[in-house]
């Protein structure tokens, strides 16, 4: 039409181009990088173990991981299926490493050994472990509560009281031990002091105290008690 003015013509392929180029800030990780999953998962466990599932928000899961809350929708639905992909792809198998260093043997120093060192490698590779066990099992109202008498006592804690059930009627534990106690004690000498830990190292002074020390220690303690012969 006579006297009308048009506009700049900008092409389909030019406006997507910088329709993209606007949504892609520096640092932000794209939905097309095959690690992002990954990342994703570890920034929320992080944050769950951090200030606990219930109060754990998606927006607050996205800031840590630097992406938008649309991003983990986009991967994981609702936060629901967030913890569920949390529970199948990071807690379980934590666990399940675990559960494979406990071959069976009649050796029962060898199984405390195994369960030890165990805990302390799955720890050092998942720090986020021992706060969140405490938040979410523990705790009364723990959203992980559950998880532990389903799916995980049945393949650890129980398999271990069987164990050291069976080595005491065969005679080779003390027979005023209860095994199943002896479990309790076991996860007590280790992930309770590994979620304790910033409190403790900042008490004694002592940021040298690592995961292997607390292994060396509690395996001494096991092995030889507190005496001094």
């Amino acid at each position: 039409m006579a006297g009308s003015k048009a506009g700049p013509v900008t092409s389909d392929p030019v406006r997507k181009a910088v329709r993209e180029a606007g949504a892609r800030a520096p640092g932000r990780p794209r939905a097309d990088r095959p690690e992002l999953r990954p990342h994703l998962l570890t920034a929320a466990v992080t944050c769950f173990a951090r200030h606990g599932i219930a109060a754990t928000s998606l927006r607050a899961i996205a800031a840590e991981a630097g992406v938008s809350p649309a991003m983990l929708h986009y991967y994981f639905g609702d936060k629901p299926q967030l913890v569920q992909a949390v529970i199948a792809e990071r807690v379980e198998p934590a666990f399940q490493e675990l559960r494979l260093r406990l071959r069976p043997s009649d050796d029962v120093a060898a199984l405390v050994a195994a369960f030890v060192v165990g805990i302390g490698e799955v720890v050092a590779r998942n720090p986020w472990l021992p706060p969140l066990w405490v938040r979410e099992v523990l705790c009364e109202g723990g959203a992980l509560r559950n998880l532990l008498f389903e799916r995980i006592a049945p393949q650890l804690p129980l398999m271990l009281a069987q164990r050291f059930a069976q080595a005491q009627a065969a005679g080779r534990l003390n027979p005023l031990l209860d095994p199943r106690l002896l479990v309790v004690s076991l996860v007590g000498l280790t992930l309770f002091p590994a979620a304790g830990a910033p409190i403790w190292r900042r008490m004694f002074d002592a940021q040298e105290l690592d995961s292997d020390a607390l292994r060396d220690h509690t395996i001494a303690l096991l092995d030889s008690g507190i005496g001094a012969g």
